[in-house]
């Protein structure tokens, strides 16, 4: 087997998550971690999340936007306005040339935003002092992508008049805010969760001498098919197939549809042997999925769903990996439905990228299948080695 495919023999790094990782699509089920676990884990959770909040504390974040006028997108429709909003941490830094030498480019998932990484197992085990990206030595940027957040999206008014974007538009958009917008001319490193895991993929491909390092994070750098597009189209058709959506003219949440397809979604950010251990009886089972369903349904918008997931239709980085020369560790998860490692694509595909590593992180108690992308305590160890390899 080839050094640049690594299965991780994970240490236990005394981390207590409580529940499924927040970031997209698990965002939404956040709010329920602590309430499901077990009292033990509670308590160490507890323990834990004092202490980052500690670091969280001395971070001061930065929100703005940034408009792009008249932005063409993928399919030749037109938007007058693209609001793209973001949140920043540090400062960058140049050196003679004017060369930006420290910014960082982080990108959520479907249904997330650039705030997300700012919650404490992930900020609070990479952004604060002395950490891998302190955000005191990194300019740490943080974008809402193109119908999530704060950006502009199809319920801000436009519903199914909305431009019909796809990754390809959001990467776009994300280039034009770290170029234009903040004035950043390098990335030290691009790293992304599930959809920005697949954007990071194609940052290397369009912008190979822009980027030093790349982490992409649960997700496979090959065309969305099999059942990952299968899921992604029971989300869609069962938004549509309710009466209620009237062709997202809608005044209230079409309940039953946006049901259904969170129902779908769950499935995907799911975690087998912790759902199990927390919800061993089938009260604890019925419970959980009530409160999980409750939690994402206060949240989400029908419409802003349908384009989240569509935007991954055009989807693939496969034909143009041997483009990429920046260094990457391209990490998934065993438990990850999402991205099941019996298909062997990560194995294989890794092979074409020059300076490419692929780690398999087994299941065990820090991991929370799709969601394991966002508890750093769990991968930041090759996030380090990555930084010093990309170093030479």
């Amino acid at each position: 087997m080839r050094r640049n495919i690594r299965i991780l023999v994970l240490a236990i790094f005394g981390f207590a998550a409580a529940g499924i990782a927040q970031n997209a699509p698990s965002a939404r089920l956040a709010a329920n971690a602590l309430q499901n676990s077990q009292p033990a884990a509670r308590t160490n959770a507890d323990a834990q999340q004092s202490a980052e909040q500690e670091v969280m504390a001395k971070l001061v974040p930065h929100e703005g936007d940034y408009v792009v006028h008249d932005f063409k997108f993928a399919d030749g429709e037109t938007m007058q306005d693209l609001r793209l909003h973001y949140t920043t941490l540090g400062e960058p830094k140049r050196d003679a040339s004017g060369r930006v030498t420290n910014a960082v480019l982080v990108l959520h998932g479907t249904g997330g935003s650039g705030r997300g990484f700012l919650r404490p197992v992930f900020a609070g085990e990479l952004f604060g002092p002395g950490q891998l990206l302190d955000a005191a030595t990194h300019f740490i940027i943080l974008p809402d992508d193109i119908g999530h957040g704060k950006s502009s999206k199809p319920s801000d008014g436009m519903r199914m008049k909305f431009p019909h974007y796809d990754y390809a538009d959001m990467v776009r958009g994300e280039y034009e805010l770290v170029t234009e917008g903040l004035s950043v001319n390098h990335l030290r490193l691009v790293m992304g969760t599930s959809m920005g895991c697949m954007h990071t993929w194609m940052w290397g491909e369009a912008h190979a001498d822009f980027v030093d390092a790349m982490m992409p994070l649960a997700c496979l750098p090959v065309e969305i098919a099999g059942r990952n597009r299968m899921t992604r189209k029971m989300i869609m058709d069962s938004v549509k197939a309710d009466p209620a959506w009237d062709g997202g003219n809608y005044t209230t949440q079409p309940v039953k549809g946006l049901r259904a397809a969170l129902d779908v979604e769950l499935l995907m950010v799911s975690s087998p042997l912790q759902w199990q251990k927390q919800n061993p009886t089938g009260a604890q089972a019925d419970a959980f999925l009530e409160r999980s369903l409750e939690g994402m349904m206060r949240n989400d918008d029908a419409n802003d769903l349908l384009y989240a997931f569509d935007s991954s239709r055009t989807y693939n980085p496969e034909p143009e990996l041997g483009k990429i020369t920046a260094y990457v560790m391209h990490v998934n998860s065993a438990d990850d439905f999402v991205n099941p490692p019996e298909l062997g694509i990560a194995q294989r595909e890794i092979q074409k990228v020059a300076h490419g590593k692929f780690v398999l992180l087994p299941i065990t108690d820090q991991t929370r299948g799709h969601g394991t992308h966002t508890l750093a305590a769990v991968w930041k160890g090759y996030l380090e080695e990555l930084l010093k390899e990309s170093e030479r």
